[in-house]
């Protein structure tokens, strides 16, 4: 009967030590703000920098959920279709911003085209197209394993296949084996 007891503890205290190790596995990627710009902000470009804007979207990657933080003075942005980014035309705006500090959420996937409402800037370079990613996705889940002997145990490894996921798994099959052989008369 003490055997018992003692192998049942054992397997309560193994299937939460595989659960915990489970959840410090799992990768969550945040929603991320990024600012327009880095530290140049939105501001007209110099006469060598037209490409200024194009060159910051193109280091980094967008996905739903993020935002784009403008800061800019005595200027606006215009959230504009296709058509407006490569006319600087601001006739139908999306959306206008001109409070100096302009936080927009990324909500769908696709192109979006951003402009200065000062058609000169917009001319020289002060305008943005960026492409959004689906949204941030979490880790897949995986079938679970079962020990046979004790109960289920849901294992939910990374996605990403590393020498730490390999280390975990062989840790809890040495533990697995550990207790089969407590178990067992």
């Amino acid at each position: 009967m003490k055997n018992t007891n003692m192998a049942s503890l054992f397997s309560l205290l193994l299937t939460f030590f595989l659960i915990r190790m489970a959840s410090m596995n799992t990768q969550v990627e945040a929603s991320k703000e990024f600012k327009v710009g880095d530290a140049e902000g939105w501001r007209q470009p110099g006469e060598n920098e037209t490409g200024l804007y194009n060159q910051w979207a193109a280091k980094n990657r967008f996905r739903v959920g993020d935002s784009l933080r403008f800061q800019y003075k005595n200027d606006s942005v215009l959230v504009v279709e296709k058509w407006g980014y490569f006319h600087c035309n601001m006739t139908h705006p999306i959306s206008t911003f001109n409070n100096n500090n302009t936080v927009i959420d990324l909500n769908k996937p696709g192109p979006a085209y951003f402009i200065s409402g000062d058609p000169g800037h917009c001319k020289n370079g002060q305008r943005l197209v960026i492409e959004v990613m689906g949204p941030h996705s979490t880790p897949p889940i995986r079938p679970s394993i079962a020990a046979p002997p004790v109960s289920y145990i849901a294992v939910s490894p990374s996605p990403l296949a590393s020498s730490g996921e390999s280390t975990s798994v062989a840790l809890a099959s040495v533990l697995l084996a550990f207790v089969v052989t407590l178990v067992t008369p």
